[in-house]
C-alpha cells in the first residue's frame, strides 16, 4: 500500500514537490548533519514543479491566442492548424492537471487570458486584421471548462 506521500506523488506533482521542498528547508534549518546539500537540493525541487505549472500556464495562452484567432478571424486558411494548435496544448494541459494545478490555473486565468489576448491581438494585426483585433474583448468569456474542452471551439464573431 502507497504512503501518502507517494499517492501524493502519483496524483499531484505539484503539490509534492512543494510538500517534498518545505521538508528540505525544515530538514535545512534543523542543521540535519548528512551528505545532502539540503538547501539547494529544496530549490530544486521547488523549481520542478513550477516547472510543470508554467508549461502549463504557457499552454494555456496558446489556447487561449488560438481560440481568439478561430472566433475573431476571418482567414479561412490556416483554421485547421489552429485547431489542431488547440487540441495539442489542451492534451498537454490535461496530462498533467493535478487539484493543485488546477486550482492555480483558475485563479491565475485573468492573466493568462491577457497575455494569450496580446499575442493573438499581434498575429492577427500582423496578417490586416486590425478590425478583428480590436474586436477581442477585454475579459476571458470563456469558461475555465470550455478552455480544456478537447472539442470546443467559440462560434465565429458575427
Amino acid at each position: 500500500m502507497p504512503s501518502e506521500i507517494e499517492q501524493l506523488y502519483e496524483t499531484d506533482f505539484y503539490a509534492w514537490t512543494r510538500v517534498q521542498a518545505k521538508e528540505l528547508r525544515r530538514l535545512a534549518r534543523a542543521r540535519w548533519n548528512g551528505p545532502l546539500d539540503l538547501k539547494h537540493l529544496a530549490i530544486e525541487v521547488a523549481d520542478m514543479g513550477s516547472e510543470v505549472l508554467h508549461g502549463m500556464e504557457s499552454q494555456l495562452e496558446r489556447i487561449i491566442e488560438h481560440l481568439l484567432k478561430l472566433q475573431y478571424s476571418p482567414a479561412r486558411e490556416p483554421r485547421a492548424d489552429w485547431e489542431d494548435t488547440v487540441d495539442q496544448a489542451r492534451t498537454e494541459i490535461l496530462r498533467r492537471l493535478s487539484p493543485s494545478t488546477e486550482r492555480k490555473l483558475r485563479r491565475d486565468l485573468d492573466r493568462r487570458w491577457q497575455a494569450g489576448r496580446r499575442r493573438a491581438a499581434r498575429a492577427l494585426a500582423r496578417h490586416g486584421e486590425q478590425d478583428a483585433a480590436a474586436a477581442m474583448p477585454q475579459a476571458c468569456p470563456y469558461r475555465f471548462e470550455q478552455l480544456l474542452e478537447l472539442d470546443w471551439y467559440p462560434p465565429p464573431a458575427a
